[in-house]
């Protein structure tokens, strides 16, 4: 890739730079030192308290929400975490920029957007980024607009705007960015900003992020972890309760308090003979487990609500079956979140590129995330062959080039060649002749067999019979189906019953019966 030439930056003017017919190059909303300060709303977060910060984000100011949903992914490792599974599908897709069509025009524009694409380093953190809006329902990214040396318009960086720096109009409801010269707002100008939504459920911008769905759950939670923390200080500490007369006096009442802290913390202390201490143990234990039971609850319905699901994000039983489905369902959401995230590329950064380079009246190339999980490839292989062989069906190169991720060899590449076996010439035989000759022998040979399965059948009836007592006794013994089904329910009884079963004798008689199959066979070679 050329190198690239810088201009010096002006300051941003929203009269001037507007966007239209041709990039602005100034810096708007990144830059600013106070992005990495904030209120930290979540401190002494209360009911009442997150209800206001909801309320003041419906009237268009998000600063408070975004700086609470910033905390809740730094102080809830679970939530982080699933998240992050849920941004970490995406980036680790593979991507591709497509033209538009088969013309040579279109398929130049794809050359050049897969060029200026692959030229940003850090490509996959801005994906990341831009999924972002998963948790908050929104994210910015600037665009630092560049010159190459050729003259072309070409994207230097896409840095992230924190969310908190939105607010929306109250006249006109349009989202505005708030900067260090426009504090209030000011529209974002056209192709200078990457806007990327997600759409948890209806309704506006600002109440469509999944973490303001979970932020109840992550309240919960945050209260019950609080309280079993203060729980473990003292939990199996006995309850030192200590008893005055009434006539004494306030030092006597500090000087019982002081001892009964030093009893706890140094095991030692001093008080008056008229005075009493009483060690009460705890006798209950049970009580442990509702803080762990609310807190995973919790958990799974964070999980619910990012993932969809809980047996892939969440230590649950459950089987192959339900595990398959809930991965599924994960699969479907990584799914949506690839063709959303391209829309958005294909919308806010690569439509940019083609206009500034190329023109407006182009056709815009698109962009695809290849979300298809990993298949048989031999058995991919047997497909191709069933719909080029049998059926005849046309099949491009390119594609299959594609499809198994080869590259094309260029001209004058050297190539594997298949490598030729010779096949043997042998005589034929006469047909008529091998087939009466087959007939015979299999005759005489199948005979043999007869006899020897009659035989081994005779033999395995009174092994059957006694392998099959314990079955019967327990069928003798049962007063009605119930209660025979909930005798076969028993593990344990099962597997003794099996162990009952075992017959030797029967066996010795199929160990027999197939050393006998096995050398008439080889008789028959």
């Amino acid at each position: 890739m050329a190198k690239k030439k810088k201009k010096k930056e002006k300051p941003f003017n929203p009269e001037v730079d507007t966007g239209q017919g041709k990039p602005v190059r100034a810096r708007v909303a990144v830059g600013d030192v106070n992005d990495k300060y904030s209120t930290y709303p979540s401190n002494g977060l209360t009911p009442r308290r997150l209800a206001r910060i909801f309320r003041a984000a419906d009237d268009g100011d998000v600063s408070e929400q975004m700086e609470l949903f910033e905390e809740m992914e730094e102080k809830d490792p679970h939530l982080f975490s699933q998240l992050q599974t849920r941004k970490l599908a995406v980036t680790g897709l593979d991507w591709e920029v497509q033209s538009f069509s088969d013309e040579e025009l279109d398929k130049t524009v794809a050359d050049f957007i897969d060029e200026q694409l692959k030229g940003i380093e850090n490509l996959d953190d801005i994906f990341i980024d831009m999924l972002d809006a998963i948790g908050k329902g929104v994210s910015v990214m600037e665009i630092e607009w560049g010159i190459d040396t050729d003259g072309s318009n070409i994207i230097e960086n896409i840095e992230y705007v924190h969310p908190k720096k939105l607010v929306w109009n109250s006249q006109t409801d349009e989202m505005e960015i708030c900067t260090r010269e426009f504090p209030s707002g000011v529209p974002l100008p056209e192709n200078k900003f990457v806007v990327h939504k997600y759409k948890a459920k209806s309704g506006h911008t600002s109440r469509n992020g999944i973490l303001r769905v979970v932020s109840w759950m992550y309240l919960f939670k945050n209260y019950d972890v609080k309280d079993w923390v203060a729980f473990c200080e003292v939990f199996g500490m006995p309850l030192r309760l200590g008893k005055y007369s009434a006539a004494a006096s306030d030092d006597d009442k500090k000087a019982l308090m002081e001892a009964i802290y030093s009893l706890g913390s140094d095991a030692a202390g001093i008080v008056p003979d008229s005075t009493l201490i009483e060690f009460i143990e705890s006798q209950k234990t049970t009580s442990v487990e509702i803080y762990e039971k609310l807190a995973r609850y919790c958990d799974e319905q964070m999980s619910k609500a990012v993932l969809g699901q809980t047996l892939s994000s969440d230590s649950g039983g459950g089987s192959y079956a339900q595990g398959k489905v809930h991965n599924e369902v994960r699969h479907d959401l990584t799914v949506a979140d690839a063709k959303a995230l391209a829309v958005t590329i294909r919308r806010d950064i690569i439509r940019p590129l083609v206009e500034y380079n190329f023109g407006y009246n182009v056709d815009i190339p698109f962009f695809t995330f290849d979300c298809q999980e990993a298949e048989d490839q031999k058995e991919t292989v047997d497909i191709y062959k069933i719909l080029v062989c049998d059926m005849g069906l046309k099949i491009p190169e390119s594609h299959i080039y594609k499809k198994f991720n080869i590259p094309k060899p260029e001209d004058g590449e050297k190539v594997l060649e298949p490598k030729e076996i010779p096949r043997m010439q042998q005589p034929q035989p006469d047909n008529e002749l091998l087939t009466h000759s087959l007939k015979q022998v299999a005759g005489a040979e199948q005979e043999q067999i007869d006899a020897m399965a009659a035989e081994a059948m005779k033999r395995a009836e009174s092994a059957f019979q006694v392998m099959m007592k314990p079955i019967l006794n327990i069928v003798d013994t049962a007063d009605d189906l119930e209660t025979l089904r909930e005798a076969l329910k028993d593990d344990k009884a099962v597997g003794k019953l099996y162990e009952e079963m075992d017959s030797p004798e029967l066996e010795d008689v199929l160990h027999q019966a197939m050393y006998l199959s096995e050398l008439i066979g080889r008789s028959m070679e």
